[in-house]
């Protein structure tokens, strides 16, 4: 505690990142603590030494544009057995496969992912739409479809900063070309 009885800069970074729901940037807290971003850096990056050291149930990340504390891998089965309680919460088949081509071909018409899968998409998009994996990211100017990218809950639900660190899957996707040559074809 200061002499004004606030907490320090340490204390008021650590309470706000235990209330965020999603990671939040450096700027917001350098407004909201009235700081320089830099000392918002240098205070996240002690952190997250410190809580990187061995025995601790939880981590601090940069992810999704922002930072975040999550659990550590090492307790991921105790945490999960924890919230899922037996139930299970997860993507079908169907669901994953169109997230990939949406996360790869991003910004991606729904026709565009339903040609790279082969099946109409138009009920998995809607799914992963809600549960806010996947949102509208604006028209495509010369067909008029709707265009979809993952969102910044995609980044964070996968530990992710940015769409960069996807592995490189992209080569083995079908290109435009060849999606094209054989609508062609199959006509």
């Amino acid at each position: 505690m200061t002499d004004t009885g606030e907490p320090g800069l340490r204390a008021s970074v650590e309470a706000i990142l235990l209330v965020v729901d999603e990671p939040i940037d450096v700027v917001t807290l350098a407004q909201v603590l009235e700081r320089s971003r830099g000392e918002i850096t240098d205070v996240l990056e002690i952190l997250r030494d410190e809580y990187a050291r061995p025995g601790r149930g939880f981590e601090l990340r940069e992810v999704g544009g922002g930072w975040r504390f999550y659990t550590h891998a090492s307790c991921a089965p105790v945490v999960e057995r924890f919230v899922l309680d037996g139930q299970q919460a997860k993507l079908t088949q169907a669901a994953l496969e169109t997230l990939a081509v949406v996360a790869y071909r991003q910004p991606v018409s729904r026709a565009r992912v339903s040609a790279v899968r082969g099946v109409n998409c138009d009920g998995v998009m809607r799914t992963l739409i809600a549960r806010g994996l996947v949102a509208d990211a604006g028209v495509d100017s010369e067909s008029g479809a709707y265009l979809y990218s993952t969102t910044p809950y995609f980044l964070e639900r996968l530990g992710m900063a940015s769409i960069d660190e996807l592995p490189p899957l992209a080569p083995y996707l079908p290109d435009a070309d060849s999606i094209e040559e054989r609508d062609t074809e199959n006509a």
